[in-house]
Parts: C-alpha cells; sequence; structure tokens
C-alpha cells in the first residue's frame, strides 16, 4: 500500500498552510473538493498535524436559525480570541447544479476578521446534510491551525445525521412549536445530539418545546438524560455563553490521554466515501463478462444487489486483476 508523493509545489503549498495563510488553505479546498491530482496527497501530508481543533457539528431542521447561531458562535469565540473556521453546506440545485451559498451573507460582519474563515459548499447532491469532502476539508483547516471549526449542515431534517461522524461536538438545533410533541420523538438527528439548543427562546412555546425535548431524553438510550437543553437566542446573543461552556464540556470528553481528539470516525467516514466512490467507478469502467453475468443473474432474480455486491467485494473483483476463486462466484462455473 503506498500513497502518492507530494509535488514541490504541494511542499511550498502545506507550508504556507501551515503558517495560516488563508490564501494556500482556499487552495488546498479547492484543491480537495475538485478532487484534483495533487489532493490525495495533501490530504494524506497534513494527518499528522490533526486532531487539536474543536469541531462543532451544528445541525436541525429549516427555520431553526441555524446560520444565525453560527454567527453568533462566531462572536464568542472571537471575543475568546480564539480563530474560527466555518463550513456551510447549501442544498443545490436538482436542475442547474448551483447553490445560492446564502450562508456567507449571514456572516458578512465577519468577512474582515482575519481570524475568521468561512467557506461554504453546495452538497451537490450529497445526502446527509454536507458536502461530499467535508470531513477532508475539515482535516485541512484543522492542521491550518484553526481553534473552532464550525460545520453547518443543509437543514433538510431528521436523516442529517454524517455529522455525527466528522465533527466531535454535536448541536442539535430546533426552534419553538416546530412540529407536534411526537416530532421530538421520533428517531433521527434528535439522537447525534451531545447539546440541544432551542434556538428563538423568546418567542411563545420556547418552554414547552424543552420540555418536550427532555420528556425525549428519558425515553433514549442511557446516558441520554444527561444531554443539556439549553435555550438561546442568536440575534442578542442570549444563552451564548452557556452553550459556549456546555461545547467545552464535551469537547473535553471527546479527548484522547494526548489531549487530541479522536479522529478514527472522521477518517472511517472519509474512507468509505473513497471507497464507494472507487467501487463506483471501476464497475462502471468494468465491461468483463463476468460482471455482465452478474447483471444477468440480477434480472432474472437468482440474485440480489447486497449479495451481488457482497460477492464483488469479497471476491476482491473491481481490483485490478480479479482472482479465480471470485470469477468462479460470479459466473457460477
Amino acid at each position: 500500500m503506498t500513497k502518492s508523493e507530494l509535488s514541490e509545489a504541494g511542499r511550498r503549498l502545506i507550508e504556507r498552510l501551515y503558517a495560516g495563510n488563508p490564501a494556500a488553505l482556499s487552495r488546498a479546498i479547492t484543491e480537495v473538493e475538485n478532487e484534483t491530482a495533487h489532493a490525495a496527497s495533501l490530504l494524506a501530508a497534513v494527518q499528522k498535524s490533526t486532531g487539536k481543533a474543536i469541531t462543532i457539528g451544528i445541525t436541525g431542521p429549516p427555520g431553526a436559525g441555524k446560520s444565525t447561531l453560527v454567527n453568533a458562535l462566531i462572536g464568542e469565540y472571537r471575543a475568546q480570541d480564539k480563530t474560527v473556521a466555518v463550513i456551510a453546506v447549501d442544498p443545490s440545485s436538482p436542475l442547474s447544479g448551483g447553490a445560492i451559498l446564502g450562508d456567507r451573507i449571514r456572516m458578512a460582519e465577519h468577512s474582515h476578521d482575519t481570524g475568521v474563515f468561512v467557506r461554504s459548499f453546495a452538497s451537490r447532491g450529497h445526502l446527509g446534510g454536507l458536502s461530499r469532502t467535508a470531513g477532508r476539508v475539515i482535516d485541512l483547516m484543522d492542521a491550518a491551525g484553526w481553534d473552532i471549526i464550525l460545520i453547518e449542515t443543509v437543514g433538510a431534517g431528521q436523516s442529517e445525521v454524517e455529522v455525527a461522524d466528522i465533527a466531535a461536538v454535536k448541536i442539535v438545533v430546533s426552534a419553538p412549536g416546530l412540529g407536534d410533541d411526537i416530532q421530538a420523538i421520533k428517531a433521527g438527528i434528535l439522537e447525534i445530539a451531545d447539546i440541544l439548543v432551542v434556538n428563538k427562546c423568546d418567542q411563545p412555546l420556547a418552554d414547552q418545546t424543552k420540555r418536550s425535548l427532555k420528556a425525549m431524553l428519558k425515553l433514549k438510550r442511557q446516558g441520554s438524560q444527561d444531554i443539556p437543553v439549553l435555550g438561546t437566542v442568536a440575534t442578542t446573543s442570549e444563552g451564548l455563553p452557556e452553550l459556549v461552556g456546555e461545547i467545552t464540556i464535551a469537547d473535553e470528553k471527546q479527548r484522547l490521554g494526548t489531549g487530541l481528539v479522536d479522529r478514527k470516525p472522521r477518517l472511517r467516514r472519509n474512507l468509505a466515501e473513497a471507497l464507494g466512490q472507487l467501487a463506483k467507478q471501476r464497475l462502471r469502467q468494468n465491461t468483463s463478462p463476468e460482471i455482465d453475468a452478474l447483471v444477468a443473474a440480477l434480472e432474472s432474480g437468482e440474485t440480489d444487489y447486497m449479495a451481488a455486491a457482497e460477492t464483488l467485494l469479497d471476491g476482491g473483483y473491481l481490483g485490478a486483476v480479479a482472482d479465480t476463486a471470485a470469477r468462479a462466484r460470479i459466473t457460477g462455473s
């Protein structure tokens, strides 16, 4: 197993990134997002320098005020003289593939602050509330020395759970009266939370929503009762100091004996993404009779998709060379 070598230009880019150069970070992110020929070597080079940043995932339904809360958190952390990098993911149009990337507009007040770095991403149809490269971009920001990394998901609903794999601290934001009481009991994003936040708590029904969330926690997994339920008004920063305090507590629980965050969940997620991407690419390029035979077995109902996928993966048939056993399983010979 080998990794691609870092070019001289790549080494200079990494040096500038380590020095805190925002332009170098932007260039490295662009390389990774566009999956250029240099992206893999850049990511491999920075891995030993990651694990220091506090990574905070912020998710929840549309209308809960996630972007406003992120903007308020930036202000709180900057008041503590901490540098803040933001990954804001917006949904892509299913027709044009474009995105409005409006989160950057909401955070415009920090646009001239050299201690704040905001990068907007289009989801590009990727499910789970994130862009496909979000986990890799976090590695670059972490290696570049940013103290706080805020990840704001699309806001698509209860399936936005991928953030649990890439953020050490997960915050689920709700709004007063957003859905009925049963909505709070449903499985989904509420179950990944380290902290539950009811934003816009100056509105009616805020206390009722907080009670519903606390009642839900009593019915969930052991230890859920310890998850804090906080109220905030992001537009006035009410409740923000308490939220930052709970984030610090949650982050410290994730630290290893070395003081670094356990990055294994994020690495596993990145590996799964790379594996899925490579498998799709090789399967589409593979025009062998064996693959045709497997497709024919699917068409006739002799096998199912999961069994066929296991055959491909277990036999290594999507590799450069297929072994005899894998060929035999596929063709039935």
